[in-house]
């Protein structure tokens, strides 16, 4: 029985070779959807993104990769996965063979998403990549190199920038209803007393890493700038714990037009807040970057209802279309690499004791 790629692919072949005006709904019911492997099967997967491919309309969840072969038979029971489509980290190069799988999802720790990105890109496979992007510029831009000499497309995983009220900020950057932005607040952390990996420097642990990139990234689509300077402090006050990461970093941006940026991030304190300020008026988001029921208003009384959909099915579903449809992606590896920049000056500045860096 052929498979849909192989329907479309000789779909299209007909019609190049006919050039009879046949019309499009006679091809509607044929609706090609994406297959994704998630490379990681840890409780992001578990939790937010295999239940969300349930949810997609155009993609599916077809292949798993993982270090953990205790896990391999639930996901294949609860996801019917075949054998053929489950992969280690030793072997996950021969996913070049499989036609099921076209976008290859990479959920793993920071430290890994570089090596895996490019094993993914070099077997001929789109890649979407969790946040942060990678460990350094340096990585990112290898990422990028790998993705477009094999002529395949790369995403990160803002979701935020895919969520409604995030989007809604994003416009405002544009539009200006309150006046022009003088300064914004941002902050994303949690209390966390068994960070696992998130502890360790050469995993790329450490409050900026993990929760830092959504204050970092959202007050640079917030204000519809790109920082010119930064200056950060770091502190720990559970060294037992945080031994050789930062629990909680504090920077502020400096944009052009005077712009400032507050923002902060923890792994010893629960914080979700955006507080937009601008000439004739004020915005907020409270939670921002939660995974669900984001919403804020504004000063003039304005309510910024939650979306009702799954973040992730919407993330995934704009990704794929963009793949799909061949058109830009919302967030695409250049913008992780711009993140990164930043975030490696936020280091810098704090070993500095706070120095402003120029960007």
């Amino acid at each position: 029985m052929e498979n849909r790629r192989n329907f479309i692919k000789k779909s299209g072949l007909v019609l190049a070779a006919t050039a009879l005006p046949f019309p499009g709904f006679l091809f509607g019911a044929e609706k090609k959807k994406l297959g994704v492997a998630l490379v990681g099967l840890g409780g992001y997967s578990t939790h937010q993104l295999a239940p969300a491919l349930q949810e997609t309309e155009y993609c599916e969840l077809r292949g798993i990769v993982t270090g953990s072969p205790h896990k391999i038979p639930q996901w294949q029971e609860k996801y019917g996965i075949p054998d053929s489509n489950v992969y280690n980290y030793e072997n996950m190069h021969e996913i070049a063979n499989n036609d099921d799988i076209d976008v290859v999802y990479i959920v793993l720790p920071n430290s890994m998403h570089a090596k895996y990105t490019i094993i993914a890109a070099n077997a001929g496979k789109h890649v979407w990549c969790e946040k942060p992007m990678a460990m350094n510029a340096e990585e990112c831009r290898q990422m990028i190199a790998a993705c477009e000499k094999n002529k395949v497309r790369l995403a990160i995983g803002y979701r935020l920038q895919h969520e409604k009220n995030n989007r809604i900020m994003m416009k405002w950057a544009e539009t200006n209803p309150y006046g022009p932005i003088q300064e914004l607040q941002a902050a994303a952390g949690f209390y966390s007393n068994n960070p696992g990996w998130r502890a360790e420097k050469e995993m790329g642990g450490g409050a900026m890493y993990d929760m830092g990139v959504y204050p970092l990234n959202t007050s640079r689509y917030t204000t519809g700038r790109e920082p010119i300077a930064v200056s950060a402090r770091s502190s720990t006050s559970r060294p037992q714990i945080f031994s050789e990461v930062d629990e909680t970093m504090e920077f502020t941006l400096e944009f052009p037009d005077g712009i400032t940026a507050h923002c902060r991030t923890s792994f010893g304190q629960s914080m979700n807040n955006l507080e937009v300020s601008c000439r004739d008026g004020s915005y907020y988001l409270q939670p921002f970057q939660s995974y669900s029921g984001v919403k804020g208003g504004t000063s003039d009384g304005k309510v910024l209802e939650p979306m009702r959909k799954n973040q992730q099915a919407v993330q995934m579903d704009d990704d794929a279309l963009a793949i799909i449809n061949n058109e830009p992606l919302i967030a695409p590896g250049e913008d992780g690499l711009k993140d990164i920049i930043v975030l490696e000056k936020i280091y810098e500045s704090a070993a500095r004791g706070g120095e402003t860096l120029k960007i």
